[in-house]
């Protein structure tokens, strides 16, 4: 067994991809903000193909800001900011690739000034972020910066020195400004619709209420590209090191496990110049928007319809309700008659081909992702996945029966407790006001604005809601999910 290490790379396993290029050598132009597993899984990914390819320019500096992000920065300071990826093809082959694209770490806490430095650096051209939805501060409803975070919160009272993404950024691009440095990109990698729009309607937001020279400035000068990403990449857990340890011999703190699928659609406009992407693998083009809907409604959406329907029928992994005929049929019957209908025709792509494709990569015994992880702060996903279908479909006058008995789905997983009796996995942000709306009255979870703005008022959708939790509560999830295969 190897502990994973610069040193060490020459002596791993021959199943053992490393990377060839000179690691002392690369410049790390990147600034990522949230590096996690599927950070790790796919941008990091994209970029040591492009060092190994000789482009040593495009390197990463990794930042974290948040306290738990102390574990990454202990693991990787001990592995020489190497990480081990495996990915996992349906028929469970493994491939296995130590990622060497990182070549630096800042943990914000320890250090922040040493983080605004790196992002006014006039070699920094690109920021990206994966922060998650809720890490913008975007109301879904609205679509106004509405920051809940105590950390931005503290940076608009005009704190020492920034502690949130916004405050870095803005305080990063002042110092260019007053510099006279040219503006870096700001590249949202986050599953989100338009998430180029919205980090460029968070970052604005927080700009003007400390300095709307500062935001206007931006608003003229940075590039905010919007991106599609894919590739389900479940948590990293003892039992995934453990398994790496075993296959190839390596002793990593964070490996991260992947399927092999990997897409990125990403939109050509940057601010200050960009690596060759499209010599990796990535989809450079004009419009995004078709492929993002494609994957949000499609890929997201079906997140959110198996997770719910199978954890309460007691279900743990993905795989197995995604090769379960039932749900397959239901996952299927949602993606073919409601969410289908609400999109934009997506160049190269075969709609029914990619629709079987999901179902296989959902059903990949070898991922072994789980619902639980899928369903994390639904409050937040579900506006952005599965709300936009059931807008255009009560607008269309289209089928809604699939949507509405996930929703009434969520609402039975936030009371708690499975068919079995068994305690949700329930993991939201606004968990407690979410609990305690329906405690009172089912009916009023629609009314909660946050999540549904003016949706929750169509009749429609309500008498749809109230009798999927009406079928829930006679039949049990298969029964329901019958149900509606049988209308």
């Amino acid at each position: 067994m190897t502990d994973l290490t610069a040193a060490a790379l020459p002596s791993l396993a021959a199943n053992v991809s490393v990377p060839t290029y000179d690691r002392a050598a690369v410049r790390p132009r990147i600034v990522h903000f949230g590096v996690g597993g599927f950070h790790r899984a796919h941008e990091a990914m994209y970029l040591d193909r492009l060092l190994e390819a000789g482009h040593t320019e495009w390197a990463l500096c990794g930042v974290g800001v948040l306290s738990f992000d102390a574990a990454m920065r202990d693991a990787l300071r001990a592995q020489d900011t190497l990480y081990t990826l495996v990915t996992e093809a349906p028929d469970g082959t493994s491939t296995a690739r130590v990622v060497g694209s990182i070549a630096q770490y800042l943990f914000a806490p320890d250090d922040p000034e040493a983080v605004v430095a790196k992002l006014a650096d006039a070699d920094t051209a690109i920021v990206s972020l994966t922060i998650t939805e809720g890490g913008y501060g975007i109301d879904d409803a609205t679509g106004a910066y509405a920051p809940r975070d105590e950390a931005t919160l503290a940076d608009l009272e005009g704190t020492d020195a920034p502690r949130s993404v916004m405050g870095f950024l803005a305080e990063g691009l002042r110092r260019r400004r007053d510099a006279g440095t040219p503006a870096f990109t700001v590249m949202s990698c986050d599953n989100i619709q338009g998430n180029g729009h919205v980090a460029r309607a968070a970052l604005l937001g927080f700009a003007e209420r400390l300095d709307p020279e500062l935001a206007a400035w931006i608003a003229e000068n940075v590039s905010f590209p919007n991106s599609m990403v894919d590739r389900i990449t479940p948590v990293t857990t003892d039992a995934t090191r453990d398994a790496i340890a075993e296959e190839f011999g390596i002793r990593d703190l964070w490996p991260v496990r992947s399927e092999s699928f990997e897409q990125w659609v990403l939109e050509d406009s940057f601010s200050a110049g960009r690596p060759p992407l499209d010599e990796v693998g990535v989809q450079l083009v004009a419009d995004v928007e078709p492929y993002e809907l494609m994957k949000l409604r499609l890929l997201n959406a079906s997140h959110q319809a198996m997770s719910y329907l199978g954890i309460l029928s007691g279900v743990e992994f993905v795989h197995e309700v995604c090769t379960d005929p039932l749900f397959v049929a239901f996952l299927q019957g949602y993606m073919h008659t409601e969410a289908i209908p609400t999109l934009r025709p997506v160049p190269g792509i075969d709609l029914d081909a990619y629709c079987d494709q999901l179902i296989e990569r959902f059903g990949s015994e070898a991922i072994r992702d789980t619902l639980a992880r899928q369903v994390v702060d639904g409050s937040d996903r579900l506006p952005k996945f599965l709300l936009p279908v059931v807008r255009e479909q009560l607008a269309a006058g289209g089928r809604i029966d699939h949507a509405a008995l996930v929703l009434a789905g969520w609402s039975v997983f936030l009371e708690g407790r499975t068919e079995a009796g068994e305690a949700t996995p329930a993991v939201d942000s606004r968990l407690d006001e979410l609990r305690a709306i329906i405690a009172e009255d089912p009916a009023a979870l629609l009314d909660y604005a946050p999540v549904f703005g003016d949706l929750g008022r169509n009749a429609r959708l309500r008498e749809a809601y109230l009798a999927a939790r009406a079928s829930l509560a006679e039949r049990g999830a298969r029964g329901a999910i019958q149900a509606v295969l049988d209308a």
